[in-house]
């Protein structure tokens, strides 16, 4: 028998839900803030109150919330095949075609994809990959795997290890023992004074180099990189650096994960950041954007390099895969994702409003007393926010001046996000955004950072 509800729903979720990168106990005691509508770039809570975006979810409601077309295709797909597995050759149609569909749209050629659920375990499956295909060369040794310092690739106990933040790592026995770390691409932080963007390409290659020769080359398997750093700060590599980085791998036989995640399905304004960056990547990993986050579903892109020696290799059943791993609801959701995304010209669009954001973004930024650094390519951008602007002083974590920021924006009624390890804002709003609202997301962000920044002065 049904009662009716003692306690309000944002009480039942206070009390019941664990939340991923939440304080469990202000969680506990104070609840959060439940969203129960979205529509375009907009979002609505329980209290009826109306929020701006401009984090497109998790970098990822890259079509905008409420579409239409894309219930009826999650809905149509529903009634025909809600579920079957890809176990022991079994095949549903939506996967196929999307795969088709993805590997003819990559910049550099790829051969098979492996659907997963999220970038954490895609990311998960190209070290699996990368593991195997060493094996079977006959070369048990190198299986280490390089990430740059701020890199973020997932949450999983391997790829938490990749991540290159610190607060991923702490408690949790992380990372594991074959993960390195080399210099992120940060110029703030990591270039000195004066130096050039060749010079600083140069110095982050002879880091990663220095690196392996120190590891021994015959143990390095794979390098992995974001395009463009996202949840790291929004971290834009020097013209060149994807080049010099290859030169670099290519000398010690190590291949390259691009993870293209964030980037990937239109974020920069192209199809693919590695095709921005001129990167040539042997795997490539992808998720949010291939279907604006409306389910779930990730992709590793492989190589024929990688795939042939793999399959080869494999002499009978390959032993590994997921329950939900080609699952037809979500291919069917990405497929109509990038029809939408194609039909409505979205990623020339968010070329644009790219270009206005990142101008917005310097015009109201680059004469303020504490910020360091206005990064942004495509539709992303960010803000760093420094005690000292020359020379360069990072504020007293425990001001958590990033995040006090954030909460005024969203007090005001934008919803940005203090990124880790950094006092640092992140932009990064649906494709279909409108110019009047990324005008409307720069203004409340500056209003903000006047509010924190009196705040500090008195303080």
């Amino acid at each position: 028998m049904s009662t009716k509800p003692t306690h309000s729903i944002e009480d039942v979720d206070r009390k019941h839900v664990f939340h991923p990168f939440s304080d469990p106990r202000r969680h506990e005691q104070d609840g959060g803030h439940m969203i129960v509508r979205g529509r375009g770039s907009t979002l609505w809570d329980s209290r009826g109150r109306s929020y701006l975006d401009a984090m497109a979810g998790l970098w990822c409601v890259n079509v905008g919330y409420g579409r239409s077309e894309m219930a009826e295709a999650i809905a149509r797909q529903i009634e025909r095949l809600s579920y079957y597995h890809g176990f022991s050759s079994m095949a549903t149609e939506a996967p196929a075609l999307l795969a088709e569909r993805v590997l003819a749209s990559t910049p550099v050629p790829m051969s098979k994809v492996f659907f997963g659920s999220s970038g954490s375990d895609a990311n998960d499956t190209q070290a699996k990959l990368v593991w195997f295909y060493n094996n079977a060369l006959g070369r048990p040794e190198k299986k280490k795997l390089v990430s740059r310092k701020r890199g973020y690739h997932g949450v999983t106990v391997l790829s938490a290890g990749l991540t290159g933040l610190a607060n991923l790592h702490q408690g949790f026995d992380l990372p594991l023992p074959m993960i390195r770390h080399a210099r992120a691409p940060h110029r703030l932080w990591e270039a000195t004074q004066g130096m050039t963007d060749d010079e600083f390409v140069r110095f982050l290659a002879d880091d990663l180099e220095q690196l392996i020769l120190r590891e021994g080359p015959e143990t390095v398997a794979a390098f992995i990189a974001e395009p463009l750093q996202a949840a790291g700060g929004v971290l834009v590599p020097p013209p060149g650096y994807f080049p010099a980085i290859h030169e670099v791998l290519h000398r010690h036989d190590v291949l390259l994960i691009a993870d293209e995640v964030v980037c990937a399905f239109g974020r920069l304004g192209c199809w693919f950041g590695s095709e921005l960056f001129g990167i040539q990547p042997d795997l490539i990993t992808v998720a949010k954007g291939l279907t604006s986050a409306y389910v779930p579903l990730s992709g590793c892109l492989v190589s024929d390099r990688v795939w042939s020696v793999v399959a080869d290799a494999s002499k009978g059943v390959f032993g590994h895969g997921y329950t939900y791993t080609a699952h037809p609801v979500a291919a069917a959701a990405a497929l109509e994702n990038l029809d939408i995304i194609e039909r409505d010209g979205l990623v020339a669009q968010a070329a644009a409003r790219g270009a206005r954001l990142n101008q917005r973004l310097r015009e109201a930024f680059d004469d303020h007393p504490l910020v360091g650094e206005v990064r942004g390519i495509g539709l992303i951008g960010a803000v760093e926010f420094v005690a000292s602007r020359s020379p360069a002083r990072p504020f007293d974590r425990s001001l958590r001046v990033g995040p006090r920021i954030a909460k005024r924006c969203l007090e005001r009624g934008v919803i940005t996000r203090a990124l880790p390890d950094a006092d640092t804002i992140a932009f990064s709003p649906p494709f279909v955004v409108t110019e009047d609202e990324l005008d409307e997301m720069v203004a409340t962000a500056r209003a903000a950072a006047d509010d924190v920044a009196a705040e500090l002065r008195v303080g």
